[in-house]
């Protein structure tokens, strides 16, 4: 039979493709843009966080400390990259959102799983005149040149839908992709940041986790982790598995004492702590936290065999991502 042997987690922020001197670059599109939340998930201007924002948090944005956190987040990075090539895994559950990329609102699936044999990830058209950091940012989502197919366990996809939906979770299915973009941003960091030891047939978990009105509850993505898991362990075939994260934690308007919430609650696997989170603090950037609770769900009764945790602030206003990495193994 199959068993998990291995949970991850990884923020898939655009401003981790990005270099030091880039980020004056995020700091501008943040000044600009139009949709900001509070840490409460209030619309508010970017002005109004400036103003309201404290003096410690206006000093996260000097140029020394932010290269020095770029730098931390790229060693972390690695070692993630390398503990997942370590765990030597047959298949790894790949869970995380999709914004537009795929699915729109003639379909929303709160929870779908992607069961094609293989999964494209091709190149992002972005327009000639897109500033040269965006364009360096969102490189690494996608193939530079072409199109390639990266492999899915489609076995292991299809066996999760039959157990899942023998669960009570009515879990959408698909066998292709709609659109010639290719894979999401989640699915595509994995692959192209994550993955550079060696590539893994993966499991493509998408949560709508941005677009009301029907994201799932923290409490029902916990759930869900813990019948992936169950899933899983009962598959026919010895294989070893594992689940990743990819997304958040809190942005654009960075909440440490949520992050540090959520991570510690993934660590112990407290569904309680996680269903206690208010849901509009799970919006725009942040609601992406729901694909950790997931993970939280299937790791419930590991250990943290590493966490680190990174506020990348980009500007004095306290906008930016707040980074977390995670690997948890099974107790011995």
């Amino acid at each position: 039979m199959a068993r998990l042997v291995a949970a991850f987690g990884s923020s898939h922020s655009p401003a981790l493709n990005s270099p030091a001197e880039d980020m004056a670059g995020h700091a501008r599109r943040d000044e600009q843009y139009q949709h900001h939340l509070d840490k409460e998930g209030s619309r508010i201007s970017y002005r109004e966080l400036l103003v309201s924002a404290p003096e410690e948090t206006r000093l996260e944005a000097a140029p020394e400390k932010i290269a020095v956190r770029v730098s931390a987040c790229e060693r972390h990075l690695d070692r993630l990259a390398a503990a997942i090539a370590e765990a030597k895994l047959d298949a790894l559950v790949v869970v995380g959102d999709d914004q537009h990329e795929q699915y729109f609102e003639e379909n929303m699936p709160a929870f779908l799983v992607y069961g094609g044999r293989t999964i494209a990830n091709s190149v992002l058209d972005l327009p000639a005149e897109a500033p040269a950091y965006w364009k360096r940012a969102r490189a690494l989502y996608h193939e530079t040149e072409g199109s390639r197919e990266y492999p899915v366990d489609a076995e292991l996809a299809v066996f999760l839908v039959r157990n899942l939906v023998e669960n009570d979770f009515d879990v959408a299915y698909s066998g292709k992709l709609a659109r010639p973009r290719g894979e999401g941003h989640a699915f595509g960091f994995v692959h192209r940041r994550l993955m550079a030891p060696g590539v893994i047939p993966i499991v493509p978990l998408v949560v709508n986790t941005y677009y009301p009105p029907n994201q799932p509850t923290p409490g029902r993505c916990f759930a869900l982790g813990r019948a992936v898991r169950s899933a899983v362990e009962r598959f026919p075939a010895d294989k070893r598995i594992g689940i990743l994260a990819s997304g958040g934690l809190s942005h654009f308007t960075i909440d440490e004492e949520l992050d540090r919430r959520v991570m510690s609650a993934c660590t112990a696997g407290d569904e309680a702590a996680l269903a206690a989170i208010p849901a509009a603090k799970l919006n725009s950037g942040s609601s992406e936290i729901r694909n950790w609770m997931v993970m939280a769900g299937a790791a419930a009764g590991m250990t943290a065999a590493w966490q680190e945790y990174v506020p990348l602030y980009r500007t004095p206003a306290g906008t930016g991502c707040g980074m977390a990495f995670m690997a948890l193994t099974p107790v011995a």
